[in-house]
């Protein structure tokens, strides 16, 4: 602001009277800034820099929540964080922390002052934890017990946990719902969450204050429309999709479809997928709902609501991104349920969530987003 000398023995004139009103306006809106910012909702996002946690990211901004991302990084790197400032203009609070390490995390909680958790933070892939069981059950519970203790700690009472439709193994009927009864797992990542959900019940039977939505993910595909983030995966993939794209782009040399012997219509495996940016969404949407509930824990199938084989989800790859892929019929692969689909209903109804894009929508930013990758000299 520039001053302008008064002039001699007139007071203060028109211009001052400006700069005066100027001033107060800008410390008004300074005023209401503060006053709009302390009146939105700090969530903790562990697992935020991840696959599915940085795109709950982007959603939680737009829909007026401050993110505060923990991650230890295991899963990931910064190219995320840099596609998080590109897409949002800011880089959200960061906490390089592992979940399990209690005094870390607690000086988290202590430093932010949560409002709510959204937990992230496992391994998840199915046929990693048949050779690593240990591994899964030793990270994924432990980090939850951490959380959980922490919340209580400090007073936090709402919980939006990551869990997974693994928890009905080879379910007795199709479409499957929530309140289908959980079979046996077939993998020691299946088995962790199943006993995760029953910590998370068991914690809110103890203490009534604790809200929590448990959200079961089918099959999360595709990566943010921008390019700018996706599913980074290190090494050799445990899913299929990026084992698709990595495949067509030349980093593999042939997808390896595991099984063509099922009871399914092309002998291999039906999954529900959905695209990740839809998923993100339903974490919004559980953590407004949890604001209108008490004494609750629910469980909300997240998924198309439909069922693609794997051979369909190769064909359906090839034909709208027109990219040849060189595929081979191997043998089945431990952990694997034979088909799995999603009734979606309860979270259409409840949460007032519905997904928006297609399978092939999924697969061509799939595909751009591999491409992005490989622009940016990303080697995996």
């Amino acid at each position: 602001m520039v001053f302008v000398p008064e002039q001699s023995g007139k007071g203060y004139n028109s211009f001052h009277f400006f700069l005066f009103t100027q001033k107060f306006q800008d410390i008004q809106i300074e005023l209401n800034s503060a006053f709009y910012l302390a009146l939105m909702k700090k969530v903790l996002v562990t697992g935020g820099a991840g696959y599915i946690g940085s795109h709950t990211v982007i959603e939680l901004c737009n829909d007026d929540f401050i993110p505060v991302i923990v991650d230890n990084f295991s899963n990931t790197d910064d190219r995320i964080l840099e596609g998080l400032h590109q897409l949002l203009g800011y880089s959200p609070e960061l906490y390089r922390v592992d979940c399990t390490d209690y005094n870390a995390l607690k000086a988290v909680f202590s430093s932010e002052r949560p409002d709510a958790v959204i937990h992230f933070a496992a391994f998840k892939a199915v046929g990693e934890s048949t050779a690593l069981p240990l591994k899964y059950y030793s990270n994924n519970i432990e980090s939850l017990l951490v959380v959980l203790r922490l919340m209580e700690e400090f007073n936090v009472n709402d919980l939006v946990f990551s869990s997974s439709c693994t928890v009905y193994g080879q379910p007795e009927k199709l479409p499957v719902d929530e309140t289908c009864p959980p079979q046996p797992a077939t993998s020691p990542y299946g088995y962790s969450k199943q006993v995760c959900e029953r910590i998370i019940t068991d914690a809110c039977a103890a203490r009534p204050s604790l809200k929590c939505a448990l959200l079961r993910y089918f099959n999360p595909i595709g990566a943010h429309p921008s390019a700018l983030i996706g599913e980074l995966p290190f090494g050799i993939p445990n899913n299929l999709v990026p084992y698709i794209t990595q495949t067509a782009i030349g980093i593999r040399s042939q997808l390896t479809i595991h099984g063509s012997d099922y009871q399914t219509p092309d002998g291999t495996c039906i999954r529900d997928y959905i695209h990740v940016c839809d998923l993100a969404s339903a974490h919004v949407k559980a953590l407004r709902w949890l604001e209108n509930q008490s004494a609750v824990c629910e469980a909300f199938n997240l998924g198309q609501g439909l069922g693609n084989s794997v051979k369909e989800v190769v064909d359906t790859f090839v034909r709208v991104n027109q990219s040849a892929l060189p595929v081979v019929m191997g043998p089945r692969r431990p952990g694997d349920v034979e088909q799995v689909w999603a009734d979606v209903s309860k979270a259409n109804e409840q949460l007032q969530w519905k997904t928006e894009r297609s399978l092939e929508q999924a697969l061509k930013d799939a595909w751009k987003w591999e491409k992005h990758l490989q622009q940016a000299g990303v080697k995996s």
